[in-house]
């Protein structure tokens, strides 16, 4: 059996009982709160992750880009939904492809998108199922309650598309008062909801406080990072992927430096880029592509050089995307090595 001292570093390593644990314990909450579950897949891209997700209860998968949704409806996965605007004329075609065999969900925030949409669903003579994008309190994409009717009559009105509800990002208690607002008005204007679709990993934690809901989409939950362990949505126990690294260098008495940097960890901070868990009053202040600094100035007991330490990134997402590979492990033993099928698809 290959264990993970075979390995070279850096390697992504994903403890698969915790992995596991984090896919039960979500699909409990959501199946206790009878609200739909769909898989994230943008934080592994990796189908038989995405399939053990379906298997534990999750009704679908959401992808963020059409290539991805391309790598999975390949891999069998039929009901996408992509949470996203998706524009020009090459990129609606291929999406009208999928809805040829595939139940193809996307979401759209204004006419140009819409009218893009339902062209390219005309042209393969196929359905598109459309749900407008409500604008949160992140002020990213989506339409203000004002303009939801008006977005949804021209859905409705389009021959090849379905008006199939709402979505929001994230789906936190502070968006309920316009969402109840934009359901209202939908109501009073005779328009039809098939579904109500929330998104974060912090917001399904609240899912109880937003009975609007009737499925939540979900990603960073099934690994976890430093991220959600800070904000408090999971404890440092239920991250499942960590960073192997080496320590090669000792320079001072409070730097070490990391065979990891930004190709590895991603640049992403948050009071540091990354939490070392044999050393955890380390911080790691500095990436350059290949280096993580680390200061130890905190630290009662220092790495020597050599050493093998274990990080959990600021967020998860971004680091399956950075690499070819990932390995699940139980314990020292390697159990499944997964390449990430739709690494860098971002178009």
């Amino acid at each position: 059996m290959t264990t993970v001292h075979d390995l070279e570093t850096p390697s992504i390593l994903i403890d698969l009982d915790r992995m596991e644990a984090n896919i039960a314990r979500m699909q409990a909450h959501c199946d206790a709160l009878g609200l739909k579950f769909r898989a994230h897949i943008k934080t592994h891209k990796i189908p038989a992750i995405a399939r053990q997700q379906l298997e534990a209860g999750a009704v679908g998968i959401a992808c963020q880009k059409v290539s991805e949704a391309e790598v999975f409806a390949a891999e069998g996965f039929h009901d996408i939904q992509l949470p996203y605007n998706i524009l020009g004329e090459r990129k609606t075609a291929r999406l009208a492809d999928l809805a040829i065999a595939n139940k193809v969900t996307v979401s759209a925030d204004s006419e140009i998108v819409i009218d893009g949409l339902q062209k390219a669903a005309a042209d393969k003579d196929v359905t598109i199922r459309v749900m407008v994008d409500l604008e949160t309190d992140i002020h990213r994409t989506g339409a203000a309650v004002e303009r939801v009717v008006r977005l949804a009559q021209q859905i409705d009105a389009a021959a090849n598309l379905h008006f199939a509800g709402l979505l929001v990002y994230p789906s936190n208690p502070t968006v309920r008062p316009d969402l109840q607002e934009a359901l209202a008005r939908l109501h009073e204007a005779g328009i039809g909801v098939d579904s109500v679709s929330g998104g974060g990993t912090g917001a399904a934690l609240h899912a109880a406080e937003m009975p609007e809901l009737t499925e939540i989409r979900v990603g960073t939950y099934v690994f976890n990072d430093w991220t959600t362990v800070k904000r408090g949505w999971a404890a440092l126990g239920d991250c499942a992927m960590h960073v192997m690294a080496t320590v090669v260098s000792r320079p001072t008495e409070n730097r070490a430096i990391l065979d990891s940097g930004s190709k590895t960890l991603s640049s992403e901070f948050d009071d540091g880029y990354g939490h070392i868990v044999e050393y955890p009053d380390a911080r790691i202040y500095k990436l350059n592509e290949e280096h993580g600094y680390v200061d130890l100035s905190a630290c009662a007991h220092k790495p020597d050089v050599g050493e093998i330490v274990h990080v959990v990134p600021v967020h998860t997402c971004v680091v399956t995307n950075l690499h070819n590979q990932i390995y699940g492990v139980r314990g020292d033993e390697i159990e499944v090595v997964w390449p990430v099928a739709a690494r860098g698809l971002v178009w």
